[in-house]
């Protein structure tokens, strides 16, 4: 190479780009989760069926409704949410949908790429269950999903605080110091006394392997638009804590679909909700309640 006046410069030597390996904390919560998901397949959970062999009567599915999006899961205190199934009112989506998607910096592009089509396909899927307009859409969005690594998390307070004003600190600190044993969450918000959804905030750890990083998607995803609560009783249902399915079921999608039907109306209560509820479970199974 040569320099002004005929110099010869000397190559710079180009230090290779090389990423950053995961942080002691990222690293041990990586082989944790790939432990529990090692543990789980050899029980024979995490399911990626629909669970077709379960017949699911109206009856079944009418009181699993009510369970699912008229219980919460948790009650909100003073020092933020407490684990305490509560009566509560139909919520849902009366907007349109757009979800955002956040990477932490520790995300790699493929996987970014990866998790960014599979979001968008659920979206997709989601939308024609429901009927419910949804899209992916970065510009605007009112459902954010973070796909965020252990140290990224803890750091997500200002970005909480930002997006979900409504949270109190204890809200907060429940997700940035969101224990080993919850794999994933979401947060969905209507403003003041009203139960309809105006924003959610899921929170996806970049740590999970493949399949419970796709398991926690639909789950949160799914919780999101308004069926909260989890129930034992729920079966085949990815709403029940036992892990035994890892994706959306056949009765899932039924679910969804007798939430977001106009016959019910948002802000209704269990006691009103329940004949129309028992109609639509009669129609969607063709059974007798």
């Amino acid at each position: 190479m040569t320099g002004p006046g005929g110099r010869v410069t000397p190559p710079v030597p180009v230090t290779p780009v090389v990423p950053a390996g995961p942080t002691p904390k990222s690293a041990s919560a990586m082989v944790y989760y790939a432990q529990i998901q090692q543990t789980l397949l050899a029980q024979g959970m995490l399911r990626t069926d629909g669970g077709s062999e379960f017949p699911v009567s109206a009856r079944m599915l009418t009181e699993n409704f009510l369970r699912i999006a008229l219980r919460d899961e948790y009650r909100r205190s003073q020092g933020g949410f407490v684990r305490e199934e509560t009566a509560s009112r139909l919520r849902r989506w009366e907007r349109p949908i757009r979800v955002g998607i956040r990477f932490g910096a520790s995300v790699t592009p493929d996987r970014q790429a990866t998790d960014r089509a599979r979001i968008a396909s659920f979206v997709a899927r989601l939308s024609a269950i429901t009927g419910h307009p949804m899209s992916v859409d970065d510009r605007a969005p009112n459902f954010f999903i973070h796909i965020v690594s252990e140290d990224e998390r803890e750091a997500l307070g200002p970005t909480i605080r930002a997006t979900l004003p409504g949270l109190s600190p204890a809200d907060v600190a429940g997700i940035t110091g969101m224990s080993r044993s919850t794999y994933c969450l979401v947060y969905a918000l209507a403003e003041g006394n009203s139960s309809a959804y105006t924003r959610a905030f899921a929170v996806i750890r970049a740590e999970h392997p493949d399949l419970m990083r796709l398991s926690c998607l639909h789950e949160e995803m799914t919780q999101g638009l308004g069926l909260p609560n989890d129930s034992p009783r729920a079966r085949p249902s990815i709403f029940n804590d036992d892990e035994e399915f890892a994706l959306l079921t056949d009765q899932d999608e039924l679910l969804l679909r007798m939430l977001y039907s106009p016959e019910l109306r948002t802000g209704m209560t269990a006691a009103e909700a329940r004949p129309i509820v028992e109609s639509l479970a009669r129609r969607l199974t063709g059974g007798e309640i």
